[in-house]
């Protein structure tokens, strides 16, 4: 067959998607062969994805995810470089703004260069950018919740059966890779209600989803006890959140914390001003789309009852940025959508470029600046010494760099067992400072044998992401960096024991 013109049609309107998608992998990647893991669950995910490759289970349920776990068991089977876990996970960042925009693209039949756009605006995301350079589950629970989103609005648009076992698939998927996921349940419930037809209950429904959400706590339960676990270590991870027992190493306690304006404080000072500017007047823009015949879905309705709900739900609990993660792009969208509306053609264009160009200026100053690690300095000179094993302050930032043992602890009381177990090396790592773990100040005080500068301990985006952990409010955190940036930035020290 004689190939035609419109032969070539579908590979025109995708190559500006691409491209998009391309920049946007430029922008994720740039300097991160000179970073470290940035944060303690970014390493011990790095060690625990290692330990199930050579077939040690004790750390299948940590945090919740087994499945962000078992995800890359076949990457450790061939290397455990760290830096090849970390490039991948950013990429699969970047897969996510483009299984996201796809399903807008679909359902509000952008042109190739309006999707090229979003991804732009989605991509260039200054939180989203921070949080795609790590080894967290956050990466992989954007792409599996863009396959919800999808799922889900075609089981709302089509209610059948099969519709609505592919939505519960991709839920249970997300509940296995990060137990957060757990709060797309009460969004999902109000969408229900929304819905009201019905499907859920009818031919037993409701049972096969049920078993379908339970089939990963069914299958990795099982696995986890033939390996020696508990049968309960899975399911307590919930409990431990709902019901958290002692204050941790920063004396932070509890769950709950009302605070309505760290979300939006945070997106004014590091989001696009394009995008913030909608999260108020959206819902009088859109008041007839999103309150109006509210039993038939539109995609502005749903995308704000996603975005909406998770804002004033993470508002209730611990504040961290990344309390937002799914949203985040969901506003840039409803931003895109609301531009387009209103404005639309090279005005939309114009509009999207320079918020783009905002926020990659944005990027060089809070991500690119605090992006090189002295790490592999601190290693270097252990090893031209023949010190194979190190204490550090909280942070385990320096495993990943060839150091046998490196071993976290949280307070200066910890340091003579350690001594007696053959560490000669402390490094106080500023990590605590970080982590608002005030247990140090003897050691503080007396004089390391060698000191490095450490750029990426003084990110005000890394003491904000902490700020779950320390229970510090938005203002509170600020002010602690500060005080490390005034006081000559962040360091490693390192001492003898």
């Amino acid at each position: 067959m004689t190939a035609t013109k419109n032969d070539n049609l579908p590979l025109k309107n995708a190559l500006p998607a691409l491209l998009a998608l391309l920049l946007v992998a430029a922008v994720r990647l740039y300097g991160l062969s000179q970073a470290a893991l940035p944060d303690y669950d970014s390493v011990r995910n790095w060690q625990i994805v290692q330990e199930i490759a050579q077939g040690n289970l004790r750390n299948l349920f940590h945090h919740g995810s087994p499945g962000f776990s078992v995800l890359y068991v076949p990457v450790a089977w061939v290397t455990t470089n760290f830096r090849v876990f970390q490039h991948l996970n950013a990429l699969l960042a970047v897969a996510a703004v483009g299984a996201l925009v796809a399903f807008v693209t679909k359902v509000a039949r952008l042109g190739p260069w309006e999707t090229a756009l979003l991804i732009l605006f989605i991509g260039s995301s200054v939180f989203l950018t921070f949080s795609g350079r790590d080894f967290t589950m956050g990466s992989a629970s954007l792409l599996v919740f863009a396959g919800l989103l999808n799922a889900y609005y075609q089981r709302l648009n089509m209610p059948t059966d099969q519709h609505l076992r592919r939505a519960a698939l991709w839920l249970a998927l997300g509940l296995s890779i990060n137990y957060k996921f757990i709060l797309t349940l009460p969004i999902l419930g109000v969408l229900e209600l929304l819905q009201r037809d019905g499907l859920l209950w009818a031919r037993r429904n409701w049972l096969r989803v049920a078993g379908i959400l339970a089939t990963p706590f069914v299958v990795f339960g099982l696995i986890g006890v033939l390996a020696g676990l508990p049968w309960y270590r899975w399911p307590a991870v919930y409990y431990n959140v709902l019901f958290p027992g002692a204050a941790n190493a920063a004396g932070r306690q509890g769950s709950v914390q009302l605070d309505l304006l760290f979300y939006p404080w945070f997106m004014l000072d590091y989001e696009s001003w394009l995008m913030l500017a909608w999260v108020p007047l959206l819902p009088w823009l859109w008041r007839r789309e999103l309150f109006t015949g509210l039993r038939h879905i539109n995609l502005m309705r749903y995308l704000a009852v996603w975005a909406y709900a998770y804002l004033v739900g993470m508002s209730l609990l611990l504040k961290a940025p990344r309390g937002l993660l799914l949203a985040y792009g969901l506003f840039y969208t409803l931003a895109f959508l609301s531009l387009r509306r209103n404005v639309g053609g090279w005005g939309l264009a114009l509009l999207v470029l320079l918020a783009c160009s905002f926020n990659l200026g944005k990027i060089r100053t809070e991500v690119y600046a605090h992006t090189p690690s002295s790490y592999p300095q601190v290693a270097q000179w252990l090893r031209a010494r023949g010190a194979s094993k190190v204490v550090s302050t909280v942070g385990l930032g320096l495993a990943p760099f060839g150091v046998d043992s490196v071993v976290s602890i949280t307070s200066e009381k910890q340091l003579s067992a350690w001594r007696q177990r053959g560490f000669h090396y402390v490094l106080l790592d500023d990590y605590y400072v970080v982590t608002n773990v005030q247990q140090f100040d003897s050691l503080r005080r007396q004089q390391p044998v060698a000191e490095w500068q450490e750029p990426p301990l003084a990110s005000p985006l890394l003491f904000l992401e902490h700020s779950e952990y320390t229970g510090l409010s938005m203002k509170e955190t600020i002010k602690r960096q500060d005080q490390v940036s005034r006081s000559g930035g962040a360091h490693l020290r390192l001492y003898r024991l």
